[in-house]
């Protein structure tokens, strides 16, 4: 964490000089996507997962972002612990920083590498086939890491294709059996972004 909060001062101070550039600057990003588990829960596979994103940062220097929304990812593995046909579902929120570095010197219309990192506050849902709930593990703190390339569109739009790692860990009860769950997984998104503010 002390290393994380001494490169976040770092970037702040080499970025100091062109924060004019994009103070107040606000982007509302979109970003759904695919979701590829990286391991079974109770030896039993998810499948492939979907879902989306909604996110609005704060860029208070031209490379660096402050990020923070909500997250709704959905599995439907064919058996789990929580029964046939139980959907798995995972909601909460997500926050972090995103960093952009342009590859050309002009700036606004240039493609740029994207990374970015952070935490969740998410829970995990079961529900059955009739779409009645059968467990929910209350909200909990995760974390996710990902990168990729923003493209522009125009000054004010962009798409971002890219992937990230996300990991969350929560108890879930059903029939007062208790179980540790570790959802991993690799989401791989396209995120629609539209930038406003000067």
């Amino acid at each position: 964490m002390k290393k994380l909060i001494v490169g976040v001062a770092a970037l702040f101070l080499l970025g100091g000089a062109t924060a004019g550039e994009a103070q107040n600057r606000v982007e509302l990003e979109v970003k759904p996507g695919a979701a590829f588990p990286t391991q079974d829960i109770q030896d039993e596979s998810l499948g492939t997962g979907f879902g989306s994103e909604v996110t609005i940062a704060y860029w208070f220097i031209p490379e660096l972002a402050v990020y923070g929304g909500w997250d709704w990812y959905r599995f439907a593995p064919d058996r789990s612990f929580a029964g046939s046909d139980t959907d798995i579902e995972e909601t909460g929120y997500a926050y972090g920083l995103r960093f952009e570095y342009p590859f050309m010197s002009n700036r606004e219309m240039s493609p740029a590498i994207r990374v970015h990192a952070g935490g969740t506050y998410n829970h995990l849902e079961f529900e059955n086939a009739d779409g009645d709930q059968v467990a929910d593990s209350g909200h909990g703190v995760g974390w996710e890491a990902g990168a990729g390339v923003a493209f522009p569109v125009s000054e004010a739009w962009k798409i971002t294709p890219g992937a990230r790692f996300r990991s969350l860990s929560r108890d879930v009860t059903v029939a007062d059996v208790t179980t540790d769950v570790d959802l991993q997984y690799i989401a791989a998104e396209v995120a629609v972004s539209w930038s406003f503010g000067s």
